[in-house]
């Protein structure tokens, strides 16, 4: 299965009404959410996180261009993502769709593309960011992520391997594009991940 960087989100933005029961404190949340925004704008970044009943709900509101979407307490190791706050109707209608049962996602994708080329559903025609940051944990104290790792993904509506020059299959450090010619189509840029530290 591919993993698009709006897959990540997706995985990050749902989860059953269990999964928040032990919730971190929203400050707690909040500081691990903005690892993922560039570090000029983290004071200002809307985040998104979780209640106690497992709902995603806003958490702080934002006075900036960037959207964050704290950690799932539940899942496995540490996933936070921010984006362009344009990308924001985008992303919460992935939240509708997958709240509906469509989790697969080339079905998920492909109704919001067809939907945003019929202009029912709004997406920015430049160029907008996501960056997902992942690791193993996240000290809040120290605001530390453990084996941290962060790549981006920027969205170009309609672009092309023609259009844009790049290729269209994924290799460790060079951008590609995926999703070619689609209302989602988006560069994906994943560093080589640094080598993992010695027991």
């Amino acid at each position: 299965m591919k993993v698009s960087g709006c897959t990540v989100a997706m995985l990050m933005l749902v989860a059953s009404a269990a999964s928040a029961q032990n919730a971190p404190p929203p400050a707690t949340q909040i500081a691990g959410a903005v690892q993922a925004a560039p570090e000029d704008r983290r004071a200002g970044a809307k985040v998104l996180g979780w209640d106690a009943a497992g709902k995603i709900v806003t958490l702080r509101e934002g006075t900036n261009d960037q959207v964050c979407v704290a950690d799932n307490p539940k899942a496995e190791g540490f996933n936070v993502a921010c984006y362009h706050k344009e990308l924001d109707p985008f992303m919460a209608r992935g939240r509708e769709l997958t709240a509906q049962g469509i989790t697969e996602d080339q079905e998920r994708d492909g109704t919001r593309w067809k939907e945003i080329d019929a202009g029912k559903l709004a997406m920015p025609k430049e160029a907008r960011t996501l960056a997902v940051t992942t690791g193993k944990s996240f000290d809040s104290v120290t605001g530390e992520v453990a084996e941290a790792y962060t790549r981006w993904v920027l969205y170009v509506p309609h672009a092309t391997g023609a259009s844009t020059g790049l290729p269209l299959k994924g290799a460790p450090g060079v951008p590609w594009l995926m999703d070619p010619g689609t209302a989602g189509a988006h560069i994906m840029i994943s560093p080589a991940r640094p080598a993992a530290p010695r027991q």
